[in-house]
């Protein structure tokens, strides 16, 4: 595994280190987290109405989430640790979410405060939070039934045929602008999100888990060529987990398709914006930081749906089931984590030198330019592997041919290291007090890397002799001369 791997970070270094820290990391805060119980269970008036069994739930999921990336670490053949991720994660991540927003809005935004703060019931329920969720669930719903824009054929299916899509989501996001300045315009209190953050993301976890269980309920009247390969193993809470239907659609509306870059992704923009509007509600005009951080994702959305032709072609769409893992990371995980840095701008502002910010827009425009030129070649070459922008390639016994043209000739994925340039420079406007604004780029770090060893294992199985002249010739996986 090691073998073509020349930069000083290995794949197997990064194993041992992850388990150290999640090792010491967890015996660390496991202790101050008994400790507190203890103290505070000898004192209930001094609760505050924040309970000791609220505080041992939030142990235990912590210790459960531990074993589950250790796990991960040491055993990476073991994708989402079948059963145990499976049940796990559905109950860890809803809580990752609401502790992150907590954390955002509180004065310390410490993420290593423990006990970490918990709200009141009154703060996680708002009667207006699922009228304005389902209401922009349906709003997109209706925007991806006009006609607008063109219809795209997916990849073939294991039956021979192919689902058509329309490709209309640019559309989406522009109808959305043009509501959310006529909502400004008529004086609409656009910075109250800020308040309805917590009860939105409430009632978008419930919505994750009520769909998820429509999507495995009626898989079961699905026909068997439409389920996933990897989500039909009849272990109910995997099965649940992973998504059992491959494509599964109400007439023409494909249901995973829709959700993949419509009410999630769109969403993300909007609450940047509420976050934008609450801060010139308390300060009078938006700061540099929080201009800077709502222009790259926007661009950043903007570009995924003005390319939303090319996720017809993803593992989501072409592999994956659609179950809870990607309904509550579409409608949950994306818009309520991935626009951090603008919640937590909103209480701590941070002051940037027009050198800082000039800095920090070079540095994303760098990422997005790898990003973009990388994924424009790759889908170059998948409609027309003789074209001569992208004319090296390797020869392969399945007859497929390996992409070592420009950027993929630099790295193998080269598309990842344009993404955490980005991800970086979305975090630095928060400057450098708190570890809160970087779980992005450090959560997408993790992620990238696993699933580039996932890829790995899997072209190496696929291409045999292939890949390791391929790997020869583009040695480094994502880093140039480091990884």
């Amino acid at each position: 595994m090691l073998k073509y791997t020349r930069g000083f970070i290995t794949p197997t270094l990064i194993d041992h280190f992850i388990v150290f820290l999640l090792n010491n990391y967890f015996r660390c805060f496991s202790f101050s987290w008994l400790q507190c119980v203890t103290l505070r269970c000898s004192a209930l008036d001094d609760l505050s109405g924040q309970t000791c069994s609220a505080l041992m739930f939030s142990l235990l999921c912590f210790f459960f989430i531990s074993l589950v990336l250790a796990v991960t670490a040491l055993n990476p053949t073991l994708i989402f640790i079948r059963l145990p991720g499976a049940v796990c994660i559905p109950i860890f991540l809803p809580l990752t979410v609401l502790f992150l927003i907590c954390v955002s809005q509180s004065p310390e935004a410490s993420v290593l405060q423990w006990p970490p703060p918990l709200p009141s019931t009154g703060q996680l329920w708002e009667p207006l939070a699922p009228v304005l969720l389902l209401g922009w669930i349906a709003l997109h719903a209706l925007l991806y039934m006009v006609p607008l824009g063109k219809v795209s054929e997916g990849l073939v299916l294991r039956d021979g045929t192919r689902l058509k899509y329309p490709i209309n989501g640019f559309h989406g996001l522009c109808i959305s602008g043009v509501v959310l300045m006529l909502l400004l315009g008529l004086g609409a209190p656009l910075g109250y999100l800020f308040e309805l953050l917590l009860p939105l993301a409430v009632c978008a976890i419930a919505v994750s888990f009520l769909f998820s269980i429509y999507l495995y309920i009626r898989s079961f009247w699905a026909p068997s060529h439409t389920l996933a390969l990897g989500g039909n193993t009849g272990n109910p809470l995997y099965d649940f987990f992973i998504g059992r239907e491959l494509n599964p659609r109400i007439g023409n509306f494909d249901l995973k398709y829709f959700c993949e870059l419509r009410p999630g992704l769109i969403g993300w923009v909007l609450i940047n914006f509420g976050m934008l509007m609450k801060e010139v509600e308390l300060r009078g005009s938006p700061s540099l930081a929080m201009i800077l951080v709502n222009g790259f994702q926007l661009l950043y959305v903007a570009d995924a749906l003005w390319n939303e032709e090319a996720v017809l072609t993803t593992m989501d769409i072409v592999h994956d089931g659609f179950g809870f893992m990607l309904v509550f990371g579409d409608l949950a995980w994306v818009p309520f984590t991935y626009g951090l840095q603008a919640a937590f701008l909103v209480m701590h502002p941070q002051a940037l030198s027009s050198l800082g910010a000039s800095t920090i827009v070079v540095l994303n425009g760098i990422g997005y330019y790898i990003f973009r030129k990388s994924n424009s070649q790759k889908n170059q070459f998948r409609r027309d592997p003789t074209h001569p922008s992208v004319a090296k390639t390797i020869a392969t016994a399945t007859g497929k041919r390996l992409l070592v043209s420009g950027w993929w000739g630099l790295v193998r994925h080269p598309n990842y290291l344009g993404d955490l340039l980005m991800a970086l420079a979305w975090s630095l406007p928060c400057g450098f007090s708190h570890l809160l604004p970087y779980f992005y780029v450090i959560y997408f770090t993790v992620l990238l890397i696993h699933r580039e060893a996932r890829d790995e294992r899997q072209c190496r199985a696929k291409y045999g002799l292939a890949w390791d002249t391929y790997c020869r010739r583009v040695p480094y996986r994502i880093f140039p001369y480091i990884y």
